[in-house]
């Protein structure tokens, strides 16, 4: 670990985890942030989009309230949509005063030295803040230098988080080191055990507070726009340990991913269609007016479904997205980064129609939390896609995303600094037990691992994608029953791998999705059911219980 052993544990580094980091280290708390790859490499480095934010003169609280509870599909939590909202402005100016250059209407020609708002599907308002196409890579280029210049946190990269240490998991051990202390029925998170990639060793981590910030599981599907470090390590952890989940079943897929053998998981950001882009078919006919009367800017679930039904009805492989009919100097100024890198691929926005299709993007589920971020087990925490705290309901409105991890980080930064304040003068880490190997042989047969993955992946994309059907959600809860087994069998007998740990924990939350899908006999949101295709009279969420929904 490091020299000296911080009171608060943060696994993952992408802007929920990051700016949580800084929040406490601003408040004088030690922090050590895990990451299984180098720190910049989650989801939030590729948003293209923005945040939301009420910030003109012509938008209000009221509108993005009610933006995102339609969007949400009546099952938003509106107290929670209320919070995030109204915190909004303050999150993005916490961006801005530590050195996040957003995009200004000078800087595209438009004139004055205002911030340059765009509008994306499902908001009423331009209210979607931005640094050009890559919001993403400007905000955690410039967290991840504070983070790293920043003496009270310390950086553990390249280190996988295999299982939570909890008290009632680990029976003798508790938060005081005293075995006899624990109240029945009491759980505390207490550290975490971990893969060291470099030194291929496991190590247990202890800690007084710990926060999953981990992200989402789009890597469940086989096509997807998140980084291969998308596996839902998290929120399967955090199931192993006793916490519950919640609409798992909610996956947003993100209707304009890039269509190209050499454009692995690359978004045509949501502002393309913000800007004036349509989505056509290869003869250039429109055809979202037909489905709903936003068009293309209509929410991200009907503009899939959209897409996925074209694509089936006219037996292609993709739709197009036309921007081509805005200034060539217009479509460079806004998106400099889309149109270099389709450029690179041969492909030229400024003149032509550029092929897409949807993508899994986002999960609206995950480990069920408060306003501050805690979760069923004390003094353990999820933040940003890894949490659900009822923001998203059955659809994320576009660019709350990243809001999201902002205004929880704070939240839950707050909500530790307080805990910490309370603990006991001479309170201490916890002593672990060491990670026990010895029944463990090297695995015999790797092919197994990647066997698995692919066709968990193939299962899920064909079984449990955009349109649903009973028929096709029992096959898949039949085969990923099959998966699970052989990967349990192979996790007990073989020592463990990067590719093993996320396989576990990927075939962990497709199970999960799965079955909070069977549950939902209706038809909301990005759940859509051909056997039962109208909602159901009342909107009620889909939450699992460790133990009784097992």
């Amino acid at each position: 670990m490091s020299k000296e052993q911080h009171p608060v544990l943060i696994i993952g580094g992408g802007l929920a985890g990051l700016s949580l980091a800084l929040r406490l280290a601003e408040r004088g708390v030690g922090v050590t942030i895990l990451s299984k790859s180098e720190l910049d490499e989650g989801s939030t480095r590729y948003a293209q989009g923005g945040i939301a934010a009420v910030l003109g003169d012509d938008d209000s609280y009221q509108s993005h309230i009610d933006d995102t509870l339609q969007a949400g599909g009546g099952l938003c939590n509106r107290r929670s949509v209320e919070f995030v909202v109204k915190q909004a402005p303050r999150a993005v100016e916490w961006l801005i005063e530590r050195g996040v250059s957003f995009s200004r209407r000078g800087d595209s020609g438009d004139g004055g030295d205002e911030f340059h708002l765009t509008r994306e599907g499902g908001h009423s308002h331009r209210r979607v803040l931005h640094a050009a196409d890559a919001t993403g890579e400007e905000v955690e280029v410039t967290l991840e230098q504070m983070v790293r210049g920043h003496d009270a946190i310390a950086l553990l990269e390249n280190h996988i988080a295999i299982d939570l240490i909890t008290s009632k998991k680990h029976g003798g051990i508790n938060a005081n080191n005293n075995a006899n202390d624990n109240n029945a029925g009491d759980n505390t998170c207490l550290g975490v055990y971990a893969l060291d990639l470099k030194r291929k060793r496991i190590v247990a981590l202890p800690c007084r507070h710990l926060v999953l910030a981990t992200g989402g599981a789009s890597k469940i599907y086989l096509y997807t726009s998140n980084p291969d470090t998308s596996t839902g390590d998290g929120i399967a952890m955090a199931w192993r340990a006793g916490c519950r989940v919640a609409n798992m079943e909610f996956v947003q897929f993100h209707p304009t991913c890039l269509y190209h053998p050499q454009a692995k998981s690359f978004l045509i950001s949501e502002a393309v269609r913000g800007e004036g882009g349509v989505l056509v078919h290869a003869d250039g006919r429109r055809f979202m007016p037909a489905y709903d009367s936003r068009a293309e800017l209509a929410p991200r679930d009907i503009v899939a479904r959209a897409i996925d039904l074209e694509m089936k009805i006219n037996g292609c492989d993709n739709v197009y997205l036309d921007l081509s009919h805005k200034p060539a100097a217009f479509i460079r100024k806004h998106f400099p980064t889309i149109s270099a890198r389709c450029m690179e691929l041969g492909l030229d926005m400024t003149s032509e129609a550029l092929p897409v299709v949807p993508a899994a993007h986002y999960t609206c589920g995950g480990v069920v939390t408060d306003l501050d971020g805690r979760t069923d087990i004390r003094n353990l925490y999820a933040v940003g896609e890894t949490g659900y705290t009822g923001l998203h309901g059955a659809n994320r409105l576009a660019s709350n995303s990243l809001l999201e991890c902002l205004v929880f980080a704070e939240a839950c930064a707050a909500r530790i600094a307080a805990e910490l304040q309370r603990d006991a003068p001479d309170a201490r880490m916890p002593a672990l037990l060491n990670w026990d190997e010895s029944q463990v042989t090297d695995p015999d047969e790797r092919i197994v691992v990647s066997h698995n993955w692919d066709e968990l992946r193939r299962c899920m994309w064909d079984y449990v994608g955009i349109v649903r059907t009973d028929k096709r959600l029992a096959r898949a809860a039949r085969r990923i029953a099959l998966l699970q087994e052989e990967i349990r069998e192979f996790y007990r007998h073989f020592r463990v791998s990067n590719d093993l740990i996320e396989l576990r924990n990927l075939v962990l939350v497709a199970e999960l999705t799965v079955r909070s899908a069977l549950r939902r006999k209706e038809s909301r949101g990005l759940h859509i059911m051909r056997d039962h295709p109208q909602p159901a009279a009342k909107a009620v969420e889909t939450i699992l219980i460790p133990g009784q929904d097992a």
